[in-house]
């Protein structure tokens, strides 16, 4: 599984932190390795310099074998709990998506 991390210019983002953020991904998805191919990580502020209210934004994108990509998105306070909240849906989705191409 392969995962890409993409920010807007108004995150900053290094290599530790990009480190951490694949690490929780893989380890979270790491039971549906054979069915992802691909993970695209779009994280973004909305608000960009300005102060707000559940302002940052994490998109995940999971490209299925055989199948449409899935996505979700989750809005949060920080970087962090946007991207753990994202995982978190992105487990139910691609389960979901998984479960049934199993039972058909």
């Amino acid at each position: 599984m392969t995962i890409q991390i993409n920010t807007d210019n108004n995150i900053k983002s290094d290599a530790a932190q990009q480190d951490y953020f694949n690490t929780q991904i893989s380890e979270a998805l790491e039971r549906f390795d054979s069915h992802i191919t691909r993970i695209e990580v779009h994280l973004k502020d909305e608000n960009g310099k300005k102060d707000g209210v559940n302002d940052k934004v994490c998109v995940l994108e999971a490209r299925l074998k055989g199948k449409q990509p899935v996505a979700v998105t989750k809005n949060a306070e920080t970087i962090e709990l946007a991207v753990f909240g994202a995982i978190d849906k992105m487990k139910a989705v691609v389960e979901s998506a998984v479960g049934k191409a199993q039972t058909h």
